[in-house]
């Protein structure tokens, strides 16, 4: 009896220790929200609701001189209680209602509102509310529309009361400045499903799809003096890369209506009880676009990157005082808004002791209705295997900006690098061995001299006979063509350029055979990628020179000195920017894919069976 009356006192004591926890968790808890619809029309109320998950005190609303109050506040409450893995939860919602009315058309907005809720004031969320203008004359012509259509029993509707409109954000821009093309279903009649969307290509533009929410919600929208529900179907970033009169054709799309088709009964107040409702499909058309689209002006600089738009770059180095052997890394970042995904990397030079790798590049892209903004991060790690003292120049990258309408240089820090003396020496010869060797005793470190033997001489010398002669000239034959080999092998593994020139062939058929996997498994854009992956490293390694100095100027005056024909050197240049502009525009047919992959093999055999290195 003792020890029950000790737990219940326990017990007792624990919950008046989480008492204040709970009322603390419930006062983190607490919600105040507003809530009224986005669009509404001249003419009709709506309901500014604001809903609390705990009683609301002094309640104190905004200023709405853009609103009449017809009514309110109306107070409500709701309880809910659930029991979850026998633990039971209470929640209660109050709503507090006001019932509105616009006074003018426009788009207003209503300020959060205060009130004290658990001995705390607490703020609302404010809200942003277009009203538009009452569509009288077209509710007239639907409602004739209606009543034509009960008389004679028909399920036509005219192209007034759904359509498409392809809404381009601008009309004249210059070569690759972005504008975002918006596809947008306008209907004033009921809609059950969607059926064969065929959207245009984007012929002479690089395209970036801009994702749509999941939950997309009905809107309302004012258009030719009437309103219509609307939603968006798609939106695009288009980057022109052709000047003149750029068309986008027409796409169409199926829509499943639901229309009430009226009873046959006239007279009855019961008739519209006894109307029934009829899917019918209707093929809706986009209008096209037509884009003017000018040449930038005169006077591009040399280091061109071909983006219009913002354009920011820094730059940052680990360390400016190393020692020999230390890797180095410097880091660039492009910072903007515009076709950042085509922009060039940085041609950074580095002294020619240093040991270069290939940059490693990471996107940090955001495609919105504005474009395609966010930042390339670019980094190149260099080992210097020499002392001494080494400048690495300024990096230098044009663009056009389209806020000023001239085209501006931006370049990164020059960097001053102090290399001192490594501890094992400053030179360093690359091969397949190493400098240093793991000796290992099998065994005991001591051995037991063998006793209890007797020496005899031997009936014939062996250093007289011819085979013990014969042996050492062919031992020493061996020797030297050994040591020949290895010499010569440890030579040409110090050459890095020449093993990547050697093996130049086999990486590229490596990434060529990845790239088939991507076109089996109709990825386009890894396909594409991997394509231009084996193409620039394929030149950069067939003839030594770093990614970051390759351009399509240097590859093609290269190819040249290396006497590959002008029309193999159109090939690979072909190929190149079909690769780069395949990977931003719409996809492609799986038989161009085709035709691009088998094209991309038979011109790198033929630069392998010509170029002579």
């Amino acid at each position: 009896m003792i020890q029950r009356l000790l737990t219940q006192k326990n017990l007792l004591l624990l919950t008046v220790l989480l008492l204040p926890l709970q009322g603390l968790k419930a006062q983190e808890s607490v919600t105040f929200t507003a809530e009224a619809p986005r669009t509404v029309v001249m003419g009709q109320q709506f309901n500014l609701v604001y809903t609390a998950n705990a009683e609301v005190k002094d309640l104190r609303i905004p200023e709405m001189s853009d609103f009449e109050i017809l009514m309110g506040p109306s107070t409500s409450t709701m309880s809910s209680t659930s029991i979850i893995n026998g633990k039971v939860s209470n929640s209660v919602t109050y709503r507090i209602t006001y019932v509105l009315y616009p006074k003018k058309t426009g788009t207003f907005t209503i300020n959060g509102a205060t009130a004290t809720i658990k001995k705390e004031t607490h703020k609302s969320n404010s809200l942003t509310i277009k009203v538009l203008a009452a569509d009288q004359q077209a509710a007239a012509n639907a409602a004739q529309s209606t009543a034509s259509q009960a008389g004679r029993g028909t399920t036509q509707v005219g192209d007034d009361q759904i359509f498409i409109r392809a809404v381009p954000s601008k009309t004249t821009v210059f070569e690759q400045e972005g504008l975002t093309v918006t596809y947008k279903l306008y209907t004033r009649v009921d809609i059950s499903g969607f059926e064969n969307p065929k959207f245009p290509e984007f012929k002479g533009f690089m395209a970036q799809e801009i994702e749509l929410p999941a939950n997309q919600q009905w809107d309302l929208e004012n258009y030719n003096g009437s309103n219509y529900r609307t939603a968006i179907l798609k939106q695009t970033v288009l980057y022109p890369r052709e000047t003149g009169n750029l068309t986008i054709d027409k796409g169409s799309f199926d829509v499943i209506l639901q229309l009430r088709v009226a009873s046959p009964r006239r007279g009855s107040i019961f008739d519209g009880f006894f109307d029934t409702y009829q899917e019918v499909k209707k093929t809706l058309y986009s209008n096209p676009v037509t884009v003017h689209v000018k040449s930038l002006p005169f006077g591009k600089p040399a280091d061109y990157s071909g983006m219009a738009g913002q354009l920011s770059m820094t730059s940052t180095i680990n360390a400016t005082e190393v020692t020999a052997n230390d890797a180095v890394t410097i880091k660039v970042t492009l910072t903007g808004n515009g076709n950042l995904k085509m922009l060039p990397t940085p041609d950074l030079t580095f002294p020619q002791d240093f040991e270069i790798y290939d940059p490693k590049v990471e996107n940090r892209f955001t495609t919105t209705a504005k474009g395609v903004s966010g930042s390339k991060v670019i980094e190149y790690l260099v080992i210097p295997r020499y002392a001494g003292t080494f400048e690495i120049p300024a990096a230098t990258l044009s663009y056009f900006d389209l806020s000023s309408g001239t085209y501006k240089t931006l370049s990164t820090k020059p960097y001053t690098l102090k290399v001192a003396k490594g501890k094992e020496g400053d030179q360093v010869v690359s091969g397949n061995f190493s400098n240093k060797e793991q000796v290992r005793l099998l065994g005991s470190d001591i051995r037991y001299l063998k006793t209890g033997f007797s020496l005899r001489k031997p009936a014939v010398l062996m250093l007289g006979q011819t085979w013990y002669w014969l042996t050492y000239a062919l031992l020493l034959f061996f020797f030297c063509l050994f040591l020949f080999i290895y010499r010569k092998q440890a030579k040409a593994n110090a050459d890095i350029s020449r093993v990547r020139n050697r093996k130049a062939n086999k990486v590229a058929v490596k990434r060529l055979k990845l790239a088939a996997r991507y076109l089996a498994e109709k990825k386009g854009e890894a396909f594409y990628e991997e394509l231009l992956k084996a193409l620039w490293g394929y030149t950069s390694d067939k003839l030594t020179i770093p990614l970051s100095r390759l351009t399509k100027e240097t590859i093609d005056s290269e190819l040249a000195a290396g006497n590959v024909s002008e029309a193999l050197r159109g090939e690979y240049a072909a190929i190149l920017q079909a690769c780069e502009y395949a990977r931003y525009a719409p996809a492609e047919s799986g038989q161009a894919m085709d035709e691009l992959y088998k094209k991309t093999l038979e011109v790198i055999n033929k630069m392998e069976n010509t170029i002579k290195k």
